[in-house]
Parts: C-alpha cells; structure tokens; sequence
C-alpha cells in the first residue's frame, strides 16, 4: 500500500494574501509553522489607534483580507526570514522590496497596501468595506494572524482538487484554498477520514481537528484576483456540503519536506 506523501508546501507570510511555495517548514507545537500567517494588514481606524508591530491573535475583523477584498490575492509576497525582507509582486512584477525589522520600511510597506487597497471593492457584506488606512503588524517570527485559535494547519489532497476540476471543467490552481500541506498518493475526498486521528508528518506529530468550512475564497483566481468559478455552489450541488481539506493542531516539533510521508499513529 502505498502511503500518502506531501507534494506541496506552502505558508502565508501575509494573512489574507496569496502563498509563497517552500520545499520545506517546521512545525511547532502550539504554534503552527513559522513564517505561516506572521503578519497581517489591520485596519486603522477611529476604534483602532496605530499599533506597535507585535500585536496579540486578533479575529480577522480587524485585518484586510481576501474574503473581503478578493483582489488582494493578486498580490504574491515572499517573506525571507534571514534578511527580514517582505517582497511584494504582482503578476510576477516586482512592486516593493522592504526590511520588515526596520520602522521606515514598515511605514511604505504600510502605505503601499493602504494606497492599493483604494483600488479594489470590496465583497458584499464585507465585515470592514471601509477603505481606512491599513498598517502592517507582525514580527515575521513569533506573531501568527490565522483565522481560528488554536492555531492550526491545513492539509487537502491532490486528488480531491483533481475531482474538483472533473466536476467543474476547469483547471484549479490549489492555492485558492490556501493549504499549508498538498497530500498525494490519497483517495478523493480521504482526507476527511483522518479528523480525529493522530498523524506523523514528516518529523512533526499532527491531530486532525475537523474538516474546512469554505467562504468565497476559494472562487478568486490567486493569479489575477477575480471570482471566476462558483465553487461554492459546485460544492453544494455535487457534493452537498461546502468543505474541502481539514484542520490540524501540531502535537509535537518537527521538519516536514516534500517528499515526506504521511502516516497514521492512532
């Protein structure tokens, strides 16, 4: 029998925008992956004062991000955590290239995503449509800004995307469902039976929490930042339910490549 593996990495360095690939993470307990989520794009307004840049898990009310503004995710940013630069592309073009570590470079990093959020609209019935100044929190280290707390990590597999693209006739880009782990060698749909299971991933030790729950994320093309394809609604009709991947907690620390392999513990 041949055993689940990962195919793909991916973190976030920026809540709420595109992924960059990594051949490898760490995992650590109680804290997801480092880099995953480290900063986020909060909104300064009359009920929120400018921040220093280390602020506590806030609810995603707070933050500018792709379910409200689904333009965002055509914005690709790559964080290096050894020089602390936070690059900022479009369509592969580089617009901004700044040290995150320095108050100066934060302020234009700050600016820029508060300059380019004028641009968009937001979703109806975004929970913030106003275009209030935005300022970027985070260490890029310590600081994680995912949706749900305790903090997670999320895993969907190559075949439940390739079933998708069956049903719906279109080539989906994996990104729209914003995974950390892509899992091949699986059954469609299998990893859902792996919710409440305790699992090895490469070195680290993992429990998977529940399945995901999706909003209109996953209908934005993280390449151009337009709703192109109702999967919500493809969901619903062919699968009656709405939820693609799962969840997952990091029991213990530990290195995870590509290449590594899944393995159920208990």
């Amino acid at each position: 029998m041949k055993l689940p593996t990962v195919q793909q990495l991916f973190i976030h360095p920026v809540k709420g925008l595109t992924p960059q690939t990594c051949q490898n993470i760490f995992l650590n307990a109680g804290h997801g992956i480092k880099g995953d989520r480290a900063f986020a794009l909060m909104f300064i307004d009359s009920k929120n004062e400018t921040q220093p840049k280390e602020i506590p898990w806030m609810s995603k009310k707070h933050f500018a991000v792709q379910n409200d503004w689904p333009a965002l995710a055509a914005l690709d940013c790559d964080f290096d955590p050894e020089t602390e630069i936070l690059t900022v592309r479009k369509q592969g073009v580089e617009l901004l290239k700044e040290n995150t570590n320095l108050s100066e470079s934060r302020d234009r990093l700050s600016a820029f995503f508060t300059d380019y959020l004028t641009t968009l609209e937001p979703n109806k019935g975004a929970r913030h449509p106003q275009k209030a100044p935005l300022q970027l929190v985070g260490d890029g280290k310590n600081s994680r800004y995912p949706d749900r707390e305790p903090v997670h990590i999320s895993l969907i597999s190559q075949a439940t995307m390739n079933d998708l693209e069956a049903k719906t006739g279109r080539v989906l880009d994996v990104r729209r469902f914003r995974p950390n782990v892509v899992l091949a060698a699986m059954e469609p749909w299998s990893e859902f039976d792996l919710v409440g299971k305790t699992l090895r991933l490469g070195d680290a030790q993992i429990t998977v929490t529940a399945k995901i729950g999706r909003c209109m994320n996953i209908e934005v093309d993280p390449k151009t930042g337009d709703r192109d394809v109702p999967l919500l609604s493809v969901l619903k009709e062919k699968y009656g339910h709405v939820d693609t991947g799962v969840l997952a907690t990091v029991d213990h620390d530990g290195a995870v490549a590509v290449g590594d392999i899944l393995e159920i513990l208990s």
